[in-house]
């Protein structure tokens, strides 16, 4: 066991408000993004406020020299999508968007889709499963349990659906670092891996394909979409592992009266 990926009370304590800061983003953002915007707009809003309001930073600006605040994905985009000015989100699409926030030294990593007006039924109909998926695994973090058991029940409630699971991209431990141990994969068999302690702080953060699950990477070297050109959909949550099981750092207002 690397006792680095074990938090003390107080390093929990600056992961539970960089969380809360990052939580009060997406309330902020679920007021601004709208049918017209462009992504770089919400990153230029979401880069302003974690500085000016929140007096935090926008982790993800700077690291592996990446020059924005998020990523933002559209429609057949599964991850790191990069924000720019040449495509005003439409009625009928989905988008994720990805922050990272860090605070004191501390950093948290949430995600979160929207979508809009004329939004096929199909598409929701994936976005609300890979929701569902992510708090399948949330749910089943304790001490003792495994990245296997987190897995294993996300790919069970998504294959279940009719979707894929990614499997090139995976949970991780968060911390100091943005990306420590361990590594949280998303389909998997129960009981595989080691076990989970209390103290430990990491992302769930499923990838969810409408067709097939194979990706690929385009020529900018960082966006990946899906081969087939079908939706994909992600939802994110930073998780610490507690003595009787877990507790959502990145937990949106919405969400606490939702029964999720």
């Amino acid at each position: 066991m690397n006792k680095t990926m074990i938090k003390t009370e107080a390093e929990i304590d600056f992961m539970r408000e960089s969380g809360k800061l990052l939580a009060q983003v997406f309330k902020m953002l679920d007021d601004s993004i709208c049918e017209g915007i462009t992504t770089l707009d919400i990153d230029t809003k979401v880069e302003s406020y974690i500085a000016n309001e929140l007096n935090a930073r926008p982790a993800s600006k700077g690291q592996y020299g990446y020059q924005y605040s998020l990523n933002s994905s559209v429609n057949d985009v599964v991850c790191h999508g990069v924000p720019n000015d040449k495509y005003p989100l439409k009625a009928k699409d989905i988008v994720n968007i990805d922050i990272t926030l860090e605070k004191n030294g501390f950093i948290s990593d949430s995600s979160k889709m929207y979508t809009f007006s004329t939004t096929s039924a199909e598409a929701k109909r994936l976005v609300k499963t890979t929701y569902e998926a992510m708090w399948k695994g949330i749910k089943v973090v304790k001490p003792k349990a495994t990245p296997g058991d987190v897995g294993y029940a996300i790919q069970k409630h998504a294959e279940s659906a009719g979707y894929s699971v990614v499997r090139e991209y995976c949970g991780h431990g968060i911390g100091t670092e943005m990306h420590e141990d361990p590594q949280v994969l998303h389909y998997g068999k129960p009981h595989s891996g080691l076990a989970l302690e209390a103290g430990m702080t990491f992302t769930i953060e499923p990838m969810i394909n409408q067709g097939s699950k194979k990706i690929k990477t385009k020529k900018d070297g960082r966006t990946v979409v899906t081969r087939d050109k079908k939706l994909s959909a992600q939802w994110e949550h930073t998780v610490l592992v507690t003595e009787t099981g877990y507790e959502v750092l990145t937990l949106r207002e919405d969400e606490m009266f939702s029964g999720s």
